[in-house]
C-alpha cells in the first residue's frame, strides 16, 4: 500500500484534493444559510466575470470609436444642409413678411375688419354629461359672474366649445364633439371652409369640404371667425384621418384641446373688431417723389405798368385809365412822363413823327383787362 502511494504520489495528492472539494460542495449545498454563496457559484462567477469584463471594455471602445470618428463624418454634410435650410427658411420669410404687408393694405383698402379677444373669464369644470349622447360639460361660473349664452370656451391649445346654457351660478358648455354642435373652420392650408360638428360616437369631423380638394393628415384646422363666437384663427385641431363619400370628404380631426380631461378652461366675455393698420399713407407717394426730383418752373416775367400779383382791381384799372382817355380823342401823355421802372434809367427816348388826329369815325379803344384776368 504504501508502495502504491509513493509511487502514484501526484495522483493520489489529486484524488485527496478532489474528496475534499467534493466534499465541501455537498456541505455547501446542503447549507441553509442565505448569507453564504455556495462554493460553485463562486467559482462560477470567478470564472466569467473576466470575460464579460473584456466584453463591455470592447464594446465601449467599439462605441467611443464610433461616435468620435465614424458618426462624425456625416456632420459636415448635414451642416451644409442646415445652411440651405436657413437660407430657404430665409427668403420664405421675406415672402411672407412681403404677403402680410400687401394683406394689411389690402385690408384697409377694403375696409375689413377682425375680431380679437378682449376680455376672458377663467372657469373651473365642475361635471359632465351623464349621456353619451350628448357632449357637454358645467362649469363653477354662471350670468353673476358674468357668462351669457353663445360666449366662447377656449384653452390654451385650442377651442373647447359654446356655452349653451347659462345659470346663475352655473354654465352649460356644448363641447365640439358634440353631434349638434356647429363651427365654422377653415383648413389653414388649403384655405377651403368647412363645418365642424361631432358625430354619434364622439369623433370630431371636418364636414362640407368638396371631394376635389387635396386634404392631407397633419392639416391644421382653424376658426373663420364668420360666426360671431370665435375669433378668427383659433386652433380647433388636425387631421387624422381623410376618405371619400359621394361629393365630399369624410375628414376625421384630433382636437387641440383634449376634451376628456379638461380642468380649467377660459371663457371669451368681450371682443371687440380691430380695423388693420394700414401703412399706406406713411410710404411717399410716386408723385411727391417725382415733384420733388424734377426741377422747379421759373416765375413769369413782370410787365411795365401791369399790376404786381396781390394788387386790387381798382389799381390796376387807374394804371390803364390814361390809355383810355387817349383812345376818347385826348393826347396821351408822352412817352417820357409815363412812371419809370425800378432799376437802371433807360435809354433816351426819341421824339415820334407826327401824330394823326383823331378822325369822327374813330372809335375809342377799349378799357384793357387787368393782367389777372387775361391770365385766367
Amino acid at each position: 500500500m504504501e508502495n502504491l502511494i509513493t509511487r502514484h504520489r501526484e495522483l493520489s495528492v489529486l484524488a485527496a484534493v478532489l474528496i475534499s472539494q467534493v466534499f465541501g460542495l455537498a456541505v455547501q449545498v446542503r447549507s441553509k444559510d442565505p448569507q453564504h454563496a455556495p462554493l460553485i457559484r463562486v467559482w462560477a462567477v470567478a470564472t466569467v466575470t473576466p470575460f464579460e469584463q473584456a466584453i463591455v471594455h470592447a464594446e465601449g471602445a467599439v462605441y467611443g470609436v464610433w461616435h468620435n470618428y465614424l458618426y462624425l463624418r456625416g456632420v459636415r454634410q448635414e451642416n451644409r444642409d442646415l445652411k440651405a435650410q436657413i437660407e430657404q427658411l430665409r427668403l420664405e420669410q421675406v415672402r411672407l413678411s412681403q404677403d402680410a404687408s400687401q394683406a394689411r393694405r389690402l385690408q384697409a383698402l377694403l375696409g375689413f375688419k377682425e375680431q380679437s379677444i378682449l376680455a376672458t373669464l377663467p372657469a373651473q369644470v365642475v361635471g359632465s354629461s351623464g349621456s353619451e349622447q350628448s357632449r357637454s360639460l358645467y362649469l363653477d361660473k354662471g350670468e353673476r359672474d358674468g357668462l351669457r349664452k353663445d360666449m366662447a370656451v377656449i384653452t390654451a391649445d385650442g377651442v373647447v366649445g359654446k356655452i349653451l346654457q347659462a345659470y346663475p351660478h352655473t354654465a352649460q358648455v356644448l363641447l365640439i364633439n358634440d353631434q349638434t354642435s356647429g363651427l365654422g373652420a377653415i383648413v389653414e392650408r388649403l384655405r377651403a371652409q368647412g363645418i365642424v360638428r361631432g358625430s354619434p360616437a364622439g369623433e370630431t369631423m371636418l364636414e362640407k369640404i368638396m371631394a376635389d380638394e387635396e386634404v392631407q393628415p397633419g392639416d391644421r384646422i382653424i376658426t373663420t371667425g364668420g360666426d360671431g363666437i370665435f375669433p378668427k384663427g383659433l386652433l380647433v385641431g388636425t387631421v387624422i384621418k381623410v376618405s371619400t363619400a359621394d361629393l365630399f370628404l369624410r375628414i376625421r380631426l384630433h382636437p387641440a384641446a383634449d376634451l376628456t380631461r379638461l380642468e380649467e378652461v377660459l371663457v371669451i366675455t368681450k371682443m371687440q373688431d380691430v380695423a388693420p393698420a394700414s401703412d399706406m399713407a406713411a410710404s411717399p407717394r410716386a408723385a411727391d417723389i417725382l415733384a420733388q426730383r424734377l426741377p422747379g418752373v421759373p416765375d413769369k416775367p413782370t410787365i411795365a405798368g401791369a399790376p404786381q400779383a396781390g394788387t386790387s382791381e381798382a389799381a390796376a384799372a387807374d394804371a390803364v385809365a390814361p390809355k383810355s382817355a387817349a383812345g376818347a380823342g385826348a393826347k396821351p401823355n408822352p412817352p417820357d412822363t409815363a412812371a419809370k421802372p425800378q432799376g437802371p434809367e433807360p435809354a433816351p427816348h426819341r421824339s415820334p413823327g407826327p401824330q394823326a388826329k383823331p378822325t369822327h369815325d374813330s372809335k375809342p379803344a377799349p378799357a384793357l383787362k387787368p393782367i389777372t384776368e387775361r391770365m385766367q
